[in-house]
């Protein structure tokens, strides 16, 4: 049976929205496979590690009837990656056996039964639906995502917190020496939800997300249950484990009423940072800013006892500081914001800063000082 027969960017874009969450090496050699399903002249193309399940339908030729199996999802991309992006390429069912063919081009792979094939059990209920435009969640991720904590002990920071509430909808991410905030206002009212994703669900909707604006926008539908959160957008279906605990109290870590403030352009300081970076101790990645009236100083060195020093004119008139940051977590929120000109809120050297944006209360990035 021609189980699919379609030019080859069809097949391959079909096969790299799933195949993100795909592991190489698993203890469970059949999740390294994509289940293909073909009823009629549809065909489903299924993912799973077990706690992230996503599922798309193509509609890719090939012939009428109903067939399942499994094959290797990375050696079917790797292979399908080197041929022509207009060549036809076709999949055909052999024995136990699937043969991909293109041009003179042959390769046959090994298949494993569909029904072995563990699938996310889905909640039994899921809450009411509600849609976002896909460009707004995709925004809002980017201005929160870098804040994740990576393999934290403290599981429930290692994703993002997620919750709506009437017109609302706010992502934070902390991973205990910095917290993002991001929020947008929607269309329309949203039931309260308040959830945590996982940080593997983060990056894989950041990768797969629309970010086309305009009038005619793609929406993503989301749903929530218990342990689990669904979404639909593009013709996928995206199921995931949420993370269970408690989310620290956000709103408590975000310092209020720092008597001194500076704005100042947002590119001219993500310069300064990137220049100064360059001379930091690799361990550390440390840098001193020195606050004055009129003037701002960026100063960093390292074991080889070299220095860099940089100076921003800035219009500022409150108490001299000086405060040491970790250089890594000013760069990644100043390079994920779209805005020209940033607030920098400080009370003393021993207090956390506040960044954001002015006159606008949708973002706010806290930072831990360091000492050097």
């Amino acid at each position: 049976m021609i189980v699919l027969k379609a030019t080859q960017d069809k097949v391959l874009a079909a096969l790299q929205s799933v195949s993100g969450i795909v592991e190489r090496r698993h203890t469970l050699p059949i999740l390294a496979n994509v289940l293909i399903r073909k009823t009629g002249g549809q065909l489903q193309l299924t993912t799973s590690d077990l706690e992230i399940q996503i599922r798309t339908s193509a509609e890719l030729g090939g012939d009428e009837g109903n067939f399942t199996t499994t094959v290797g999802a990375r050696k079917l991309i790797d292979i399908l990656r080197t041929m022509p992006a207009d060549q036809t390429v076709s999949l055909e069912s052999s024995a136990s056996k699937l043969v991909l063919k293109g041009g003179k081009s042959r390769f046959t792979l090994q298949s494993l039964p569909a029904e072995d094939f563990p699938l996310v059990q889905e909640a039994a209920s899921f809450g009411p639906v509600f849609s976002v435009p896909q460009k707004t969640l995709k925004d809002l991720l980017s201005q929160v995502s870098f804040s994740m904590a990576v393999h934290d002990i403290r599981y429930y920071l290692n994703g993002i917190l997620f919750v709506a509430e009437g017109k609302q909808l706010s992502l934070v991410a902390t991973d205990g020496h910095r917290l993002a905030f991001a929020s947008a206002t929607l269309d329309v009212e949203v039931p309260r939800q308040e959830v945590i994703l996982p940080r593997k669900t983060v990056l894989e909707m950041q990768r797969l997300l629309s970010d086309a604006g305009g009038e005619d926008q793609p929406v993503i539908e989301m749903q929530f249950a218990s342990n689990q959160a669904k979404f639909s957008f593009g013709g996928m279906e995206f199921v995931t484990k949420l993370v269970e605990g408690k989310f620290p109290d956000y709103n408590r870590v975000i310092p209020k009423n720092h008597k001194n403030s500076v704005t100042l352009g947002r590119a001219p300081l993500l310069a300064s940072l990137q220049r100064t970076a360059i001379l930091t101790s690799e361990k550390f990645k440390g840098v001193r800013l020195n606050i004055e009236p009129g003037t701002l100083r960026i100063a960093s060195s390292n074991a080889e006892q070299e220095e860099a020093q940089d100076e921003l004119d800035i219009d500022y008139g409150g108490d001299a500081i000086e405060i040491g940051f970790n250089v890594t977590y000013l760069i990644e929120a100043l390079a994920n914001m779209g805005q020209d000109m940033v607030k920098l809120d400080l009370a003393d050297s021993n207090s956390s800063a506040l960044l954001t944006i002015p006159e606008n209360a949708s973002f706010k990035y806290v930072v831990m000082p360091m000492r050097i």
